[in-house]
């Protein structure tokens, strides 16, 4: 079961204002960003499930966040149905994670009162979201929206936290439009956790970015 419960995970949210999220097969390498990830100053990560047997790789991924992860908490993005959401949540993720507005998935994580997010992309669907008990909005693709997007929402919901995914990069002047805008955290991939840090193993230089953007957000707020 988890080990955050939903009001926890959105304060680690608010205070680490960044949720870093990635895939990999290789369990090795999970654990390397992880750690790079912590070693930065982040306290809180998405493993995305995009491969065969992905909930095996985040099963151990928990064991080592245990041991060497203190406060690190953990939790599963990019699912879509209401079975592997109930699996991740059995084996113990802190929160999930979905592209899109799922009640199916959303029944299953108030019944165990685990955090989650959905993605949404418009008025309707974040309202919709917020009546099921969504307190952290995904905004996705937020790369399509852009920060003028989020503006256009807190004019008339300025109690609406957004999360955009996607067309979120770690230089100052994105980073600073989007906290302009008014958004509650920012969530990014491929932009920091990029396959050049990967292939050339280059973890120290992951730990870096990441106490960078977190430097940059803080700055900001």
């Amino acid at each position: 079961m988890a080990n955050y419960n939903r009001l926890e995970v959105v304060q680690v949210m608010r205070s680490n204002g960044l949720v870093p999220l990635f895939y990999n097969s290789d369990i090795n390498t999970c654990k390397k960003i992880v750690k790079a990830c912590y070693d930065g100053g982040s306290r809180i990560l998405e493993f995305t499930n995009r491969g065969d047997m992905a909930y095996k790789i985040f099963e151990e991924l928990l064991i080592y966040v245990s041991k060497n992860c203190p406060g690190m908490v953990l939790g599963v993005g990019s699912l879509t149905d209401a079975s592997s959401a109930s699996l991740y949540i059995q084996i113990g993720a802190n929160f999930i994670i979905t592209p899109v507005l799922r009640e199916d998935i959303v029944s299953i994580c108030n019944r165990r009162k685990v955090f989650w997010s959905a993605g949404c992309g418009t008025l309707t669907e974040i309202c919709r979201a917020e009546e099921l008990g969504c307190e952290v909005v995904k905004l996705f693709p937020g790369g399509i929206y852009g920060p003028d997007f989020v503006k256009a929402i807190k004019g008339p919901q300025p109690w609406t936290y957004i999360m955009p995914t996607g067309g979120v990069s770690n230089d100052k002047k994105n980073l600073l439009e989007w906290f302009n805008s008014g958004v509650f955290c920012v969530g990014m991939g491929s932009k920091l956790i990029s396959r050049e840090i990967i292939e050339s193993n280059n973890y120290k230089k992951l730990s870096k970015d990441v106490s960078n953007v977190l430097s940059i957000i803080n700055s900001i707020r």
